[in-house]
Formats: C-alpha cells, sequence, structure tokens
C-alpha cells in the first residue's frame, strides 16, 4: 500500500489544521493507519493510530482532548484533526500503516509502510 500524507502548513497556536493520508495500491482496510510526528534530531514519535475498522482509536498523552483521528474506508482515507495547536506540535507528520492490530501498533517498529510526511509548524 502506498501512502500520500498532506495538509500540513504554517499556522498560530491555538489554530486548527486538518491532515490527510490518502492510501493506493493495496488492501487499505486490512491495515491498522497510525500517525507520528518528527522534529530534527529527534525519534518519530507516535500521535495517534486507528484500528481497522475505524472503531478503536489510541493517542499519546500530547494528542489527548485536542487530536482526533478518523478513517474512511470507502474513500481509503485516515484524517487526523488537530486543535488548540501548540509551538511543541511543530513537526513534519507521517502517516504509516500497520498489519498488525491497534494494540500492538503504539511504536513505529509495526509499521510497514509509510507516507512521505508533511511539515506542520506553529509559530507564537
Amino acid at each position: 500500500v502506498q501512502l500520500q500524507a498532506s495538509g500540513g502548513g504554517l499556522v498560530q497556536a491555538g489554530d486548527s489544521l486538518r491532515l490527510s493520508c490518502a492510501a493506493s495500491g493495496g488492501s487499505f482496510s486490512t491495515y491498522t493507519i497510525g500517525w507520528f510526528r518528527q522534529s530534527p534530531g529527534s525519534e518519530r514519535d507516535f500521535v495517534a493510530t486507528v484500528s481497522r475498522s475505524g472503531e478503536v482509536k489510541k493517542y499519546a498523552d500530547s494528542a489527548k482532548g485536542r487530536f482526533t483521528i478518523s478513517r474512511d474506508n470507502v474513500k481509503n482515507t485516515v484524517d487526523l484533526e488537530m486543535n488548540n495547536l501548540k509551538l511543541e506540535d511543530t513537526a513534519v507528520y507521517y502517516c504509516g500503516a500497520s498489519p498488525f492490530g491497534v494494540a500492538q501498533a503504539l511504536t513505529r517498529l509495526p509499521y510497514h509502510h509509510w507516507g512521505q510526511g508533511t511539515q506542520v509548524t506553529v509559530s507564537s
């Protein structure tokens, strides 16, 4: 499966942004899809993930209450709605596809396919 992330940009603290991950070339509904982010010099950190059905969602503590992940298995997309953005949310955001269930997909290693990343910059 090939993934294409989009929707990043430059916003001010407190603003909202919606990222989208579009999939092609594979059985999208058989993958757990997650969002990760990476700042320069840092590891690629987990942000949120959604189960194959879209019913189960997991979030990093930093994302809880502000970010919402959702998926559409007809359109083959997974969105990440980000509200009340903070300076520390600045990073390149990546979507990934994992053949494992959501409980096993809270770290980077279970993800076998990645999109190219989209830059999110939050300014004061």
